[in-house]
């Protein structure tokens, strides 16, 4: 059987895949089965940072595999100490707990904000308050947070303790009212919403509110964060300073690890036997995440914004585009045509891109050589506008 055929046969059908086998890459560019090459705007949704088999991280993560490829938490590793130690001082947050994925560090968010709760208010603020159009996983909890109905089909019940709201100040603050909040959480930009930016007068809301209220915030940073938008985390571009921080895909570079940062008041709500992960810390994702975050210097992060607006530019002056939404180098584009053709034709060119609802949405490697991206921006611009002409 083919590779395709493998797969329909023996995976669970829980992904609707192209019809491409991806067999290796280089940065930005990879190959198919066929060796047929195309420029990657998707970066695995927001994974590979620094594109494919990255130099520098595949030199850190083949040294520290040579070392010692696992130890359980039972035990002290200098890669997950130091990697820590980098989060907690690029942040201001205090403590960290690693586990392998974005839902899992959402898991340990929404945990650490429960028993915030209990310890203070007993009995008392039972509700954590997510925003519609949201996404923070695919567990029972995380989809409960999750503000989008459509994921919750087919799984009821859900877990208890949520509500969601529209991220305007007006529904925050009577939500607010009710006096059960114990925390807000939330994404600067909704990927899977439909890369939607909160507004600043929202943001300057709830960090008013949860001063006022003695009420978290929780920056679900799991695709925003790790440069992404053109600041190490989604939040820094609002001003805003969380309580916890959870993040995971693009932080080491391919490998599966997730991580939450917890801030001055829930540092220590976490004790021996509360909480744990048998491969959170693994030491060869956090000596990859050890590569990846140390190079997410100001240098970077300017070039991130640099081809953030080269790429909003010329797509907003584009025949065939109606919007472009977004932050740094996590866009979506409002095509004219619908957005799946648009993808289809793109692949058919050699350009990789994705869906995010009914846009078409753009995430390439932070450091894709200029040329590439102007190469794939142009081809994707022609398509746009050839499409718009057939419809």
């Amino acid at each position: 059987m083919t590779i395709q055929e493998l797969d329909q046969t023996y995976v669970a059908h829980t992904y609707g895949r192209f019809p491409l086998v991806l067999t290796e890459g280089k940065g930005s560019l990879v190959r198919d089965e066929n060796g047929k090459q195309y420029i990657d705007l998707g970066t695995g949704i927001a994974v590979n940072g620094f594109g494919i088999a990255d130099d520098e991280w595949l030199a850190a993560i083949t040294a520290q595999a040579a070392r010692l490829n696992h130890t359980s938490n039972l035990y002290y590793s200098a890669p997950c100490a130091k990697l820590a130690q980098m989060l907690c001082e690029r942040t201001g947050m205090k403590k960290v707990f690693f586990s392998n994925s974005g839902a899992e560090a959402n898991e340990c968010a929404i945990k650490a904000a429960r028993k915030y709760a209990e310890l203070h208010y007993p009995g008392q603020r039972d509700t954590i308050l997510t925003l519609t159009n949201s996404f923070h996983g695919r567990t029972i909890t995380t989809l409960a947070a999750t503000g989008q109905d459509v994921f919750h089909k087919d799984f009821l019940p859900l877990t208890g303790g949520f509500a969601s709201v529209e991220p305007t100040p007006e529904a925050l603050e009577a939500a607010v009212a009710a006096g059960n909040v114990t925390a807000v959480m939330f994404e600067a930009v909704q990927g899977e919403g439909g890369v939607l930016p909160l507004t600043q007068a929202f943001a300057d809301c709830m960090q008013r509110l949860a001063k006022e209220h003695d009420i978290l915030l929780i920056a679900d940073e799991v695709q925003a964060g790790n440069g992404r938008t053109g600041a190490l985390c989604g939040y820094m571009n609002l001003g805003l300073q969380p309580d916890i921080v959870s993040t995971a895909k693009g932080l080491a570079g391919g490998l599966p690890m997730g991580a939450t940062l917890l801030g001055e008041k829930v540092q220590d709500v976490y004790t021996p036997g509360s909480h744990g992960s048998t491969f959170g810390g693994n030491p060869v994702c956090a000596a990859g995440a050890i590569s990846v975050l140390s190079r997410l210097d100001e240098a970077l992060l300017a070039e991130v914004r640099a081809k953030s607006d080269y790429i909003v530019q010329t797509l907003q002056a584009a025949p065939g585009v109606k919007s472009v939404s977004g932050m740094g180098l996590m866009l979506g584009v409002e095509t004219a045509a619908d957005a799946s053709a648009v993808i289809r034709e793109c692949m058919a060119r050699g350009v990789l891109v994705i869906k995010a609802k009914q846009k078409v949405r753009l995430l390439p490697a932070l450091n894709i050589p200029w040329p590439l991206l102007k190469q794939a921006v142009e081809t994707l611009c022609a398509v746009c506008a050839e499409l718009e002409v057939q419809a």
